[in-house]
C-alpha cells in the first residue's frame, strides 16, 4: 500500500465523515439547499448515513482492501449524482460544494492498490 493512497484515502474518509456530521448538525441549512434542488427533506438522514458508511468503508478498506474499493466506488457514484442533481436544478454556483469530496473519493479509487 502506497503512502499516497493511504493519505488520500484517510483524507477522503475524514472529509466525507465531516460532511455527514455537518448534514446532521446544520440540518436547516442543508434542507434549504435540498429544497432548491427539488429534493424532499426526509432523505437527509439516509444520505448522511450513506456518507458515514462510505467514510467508514474507506477506513476499513485499509485493512480489508475489497471493502475500500467498494466504498470508493459508491462514494464516487454518490458525489457524481450529487453534482448531477445540482446541474438538474440549474444551481451551477453550487457545483463546487461536493466537488472536493468527489475528487478525494475518485483519488482513493484511482490509487487503490490492485496488486
Amino acid at each position: 500500500m502506497s503512502l499516497v493512497y493511504l493519505a488520500v484515502t484517510v483524507l477522503a474518509a475524514f472529509g466525507v465523515a465531516f460532511t455527514s456530521v455537518f448534514d446532521v448538525l446544520r440540518g436547516d441549512d442543508v434542507r434549504a439547499h435540498m429544497s432548491e434542488y427539488g429534493l424532499p427533506h426526509r432523505i437527509l438522514g439516509p444520505l448522511a448515513v450513506i456518507k458515514a458508511a462510505g467514510a467508514l468503508g474507506l477506513l476499513a478498506g485499509l485493512f480489508l482492501p475489497p471493502l475500500g474499493l467498494i466504498a470508493a466506488v459508491c462514494l464516487v457514484v454518490y458525489f457524481l449524482l450529487a453534482e448531477a442533481t445540482i446541474v438538474r436544478a440549474g444551481r451551477f454556483g453550487d457545483l463546487g460544494y461536493p466537488l472536493p469530496y468527489l475528487v478525494l473519493s475518485a483519488g482513493s479509487l484511482a490509487l487503490y492498490p490492485f496488486a
